[in-house]
């Protein structure tokens, strides 16, 4: 579970902690047994810049150390999930590392379809024009072809006019929910039960 901008590893979730998430009932159902992972990952989109790079901490030192303790090690499988800045990164590591991420479910993802507005939304999201495009998940949402995607927005969201955008580029068969709402804690808290959910189905036998 990949944390929003601003937040950390103790709030990546929205109104409850990860114990709480995996002890859900969803429509009636408890969900299947799985392990949900918090980690910090800075300010910078969860993408790599020069100095930081939480995208290879995840890939080299979160995901080995979870299997030292038999969490995700075949025939288990991992998803990636986030909020917001967390939503963006669960999407560009779910491309970046297909054969990694079997899984993903993005809630009110900030994306863009350029630069110049991610520029002007947060200086600090991409440390290039040239990282930007290497990392842009609307262009490479093709990676995603083998992959269950899971995308929730609210009509209202400021990042909506780029996830419409990259719906249109998701595979066939990809779970979207478009409602009302905002980019705001109550939209959050009411996908993030359906999003489990989704994941539950996808990485349990």
């Amino acid at each position: 579970m990949l944390h929003g901008y601003g937040a950390n590893h103790t709030n990546a979730l929205s109104g409850m902690s990860p114990a709480q998430s995996v002890a859900l009932t969803v429509a009636g159902k408890p969900l299947a047994p799985m392990a949900l992972v918090t980690v910090d990952g800075g300010g910078g989109y969860w993408n790599p810049h020069p100095g930081d790079n939480p995208m290879a901490m995840v890939i080299d030192e979160l995901i080995p150390m979870c299997r030292e303790h038999g969490l995700g090690r075949a025939p288990q499988t991992i998803g990636a999930m986030g909020i917001s800045m967390g939503g963006y990164g669960a999407l560009l590591l779910a491309e970046k590392y297909p054969d990694v991420i079997a899984a993903v479910a993005a809630i009110s993802p900030a994306v863009w379809t350029t630069y110049s507005q991610a520029r002007g939304a947060n200086a600090g999201a991409f440390a290039s024009a040239s990282d930007f495009a290497m990392d842009n998940v609307v262009a490479h949402a093709d990676r995603l072809a083998r992959i269950p995607v899971r995308v929730a927005s609210g009509n209202d969201d400021p990042f909506h006019p780029g996830v419409v955008a990259l719906v249109a580029k998701l595979p066939t068969g990809s779970h979207v929910e478009f409602s009302g709402g905002c980019h705001t804690g109550p939209f959050f808290q009411a996908q993030e039960p359906p999003s489990l959910a989704f994941l539950a189905d996808h990485l349990t036998p």
